[in-house]
């Protein structure tokens, strides 16, 4: 099998390649590092892949790369790649949120036409859904998200079912709920809150922590990928979430817990576009595709500080 990982040098795509080089496919990963967060630690994420003789990495641009070499022969498309962060999406940044989001999608998709491919698979998220006020979030919930981020999002989700419905392009779209893990991005919470307890740094919450979210390891979301691969369905959406609603000041006290060492809590003002809470109804995916998270949030938070302790100590 051969298979394409967009975004491959991210915190997902990095993880989703290794696991089907393990799976025997041959993977092309593109990634254009852009300058969301560092580069070097982008090229850290792609260091082990880089050493696999089935794996080819290109450095492209979706919006300039030559899509049919790219595409040739291929049988999966795992589309990642995103420009990612709901706090930086809104004003002049926007348009590096439709560019890379929406155009990117777009351009991939249509040039997908008339080929040969098994299933495209989309990186969506738990965004579409905004500041739903009943819960668990379910497929057909209202979607009303509520930072341009979000929009983006949903945008690219909508146009994998155009492409589905008009030229049969056999698409699936995964609503991922708050992934971490190894490698996670700096910018996000729990790769913040571990950082300022190595560097002995007051942790900073955006808000009363209070919020809730649905927290999902990320060999779970991984494993998702792989059955909605594997799955005969298309044209559909997936939640895939960890299974679990947790109050974000509870999370704070398991990670000072798995780190060995108190911080200083300091509260922000919430965030424009951030959420009060989400929870996935996963019953869907656990029917449909057989999905079932399997690792507990203590586990993955002691995985992810072991992670980051080799990595930045």
């Amino acid at each position: 099998m051969r298979s394409l990982v967009t975004g491959v040098a991210g915190f997902i795509g990095s993880h989703l390649a290794e696991r089907l080089l393990q799976e025997n496919h041959h993977v092309v990963g593109v990634d254009c590092f852009t300058d969301y967060y560092a580069k070097s630690l982008k090229k850290a994420n792609v260091k082990r892949l880089l050493k696999e003789p089935d794996f080819s990495f290109v450095e492209e641009n979706l919006l300039t790369a030559r899509l049919p070499e790219l595409l040739k022969d291929c049988d999966y498309i795992f589309h990642q790649a995103a420009q990612a962060g709901v706090r930086s999406s809104w004003g002049a940044e926007f348009e590096i949120y439709t560019s890379l989001n929406v155009l990117a999608t777009q351009r991939l998709l249509e040039a997908c036409k008339g080929l040969n491919i098994r299933k495209f698979i989309y990186a969506s998220s738990s965004s579409v859904y905004g500041d739903a006020q009943e819960l668990p979030l379910r497929e057909e919930s209202i979607l009303k998200p509520v930072s341009p981020y979000g929009v983006t999002k949903l945008a690219a989700e909508q146009l994998c079912y155009s492409y589905w419905k008009n030229y049969q392009i056999p698409t699936s779209s995964l609503r991922y709920f708050t992934v971490y893990g190894p490698r996670q991005r700096p910018d996000m919470a729990f790769h913040r809150f571990m950082r300022a307890l190595l560097d002995g740094e007051p942790i900073e919450i955006y808000g009363d922590g209070k919020q809730t979210r649905d927290f999902t390891f990320v060999s779970d979301i991984v494993n998702g990928n792989l059955l909605a691969m594997q799955s005969a369905l298309v044209g559909g959406v997936f939640n895939l979430g960890g299974g679990s609603r947790v109050v974000l000041n509870d999370v704070l006290e398991t990670v000072q817990q798995v780190a060995g060492k108190g911080a200083k809590i300091v509260y922000r003002d919430v965030q424009r576009g951030d959420v009060m809470h989400t929870l996935a109804d996963t019953s869907k995916a656990m029917s449909e595709l057989a999905y079932r998270p399997q690792v507990d949030l203590s586990t993955g938070l002691k995985e992810q500080w072991e992670w980051l302790r080799e990595t930045f100590s």
